[in-house]
């Protein structure tokens, strides 16, 4: 969950709020992605790593959701908060940070940003209605100025 939510910039909402029919296509590799707060939906490729994991999760599971608790309903916004806080009380290096499900949607804007994604396919990617709300990744983006000169 983790993984598919920094991957994908997802809320914690359009995170949970996954089914299998809807929003995964195996033959086509890709997760339909609904967004919320009148974002913009689209369509991300799913890599082989989340492939494979979204494969077995699918033989394990049942039910229509991507993700299910142990009594196979979906789980909830606040399962997945304290599934983060339980992670971050056990990674060393996530000692006394404020683990909060937004930073991992943050974390994908930023790190397309570090990879020279421009502004316009990451607002796409996030589901940005609006420009403005995109352009703060790209303003951090460390490199962007590496090679003004070359």
């Amino acid at each position: 969950m983790v993984w598919m939510a920094f991957r994908h910039g997802l809320r914690v909402g359009e995170l949970v709020a996954l089914r299998w029919t809807a929003h995964v296509d195996f033959t086509a590799g890709t997760l339909r992605v609904e967004r919320l707060k009148h974002g913009v939906p689209s369509v991300h490729p799913l890599g082989e790593r989340e492939l494979r994991g979204l494969r077995r999760l699918q033989k394990a599971g049942e039910g229509r959701y991507v993700f299910t608790n142990e009594r196979g309903a979906p789980v909830t916004e606040l399962a997945f908060r304290k599934t983060l806080e339980w992670i971050a009380a056990r990674v060393p290096s996530l000692a006394g940070l404020n683990v909060h499900p937004r930073m991992r949607r943050h974390s994908c804007g930023y790190a397309l940003a570090n990879k020279g994604m421009d502004t316009r396919s990451l607002q796409h990617y996030l589901g940005h209605s609006r420009i403005e709300n995109t352009v703060f990744y790209t303003a951090m983006a460390a490199g962007r100025f590496d090679k003004v000169w070359d």
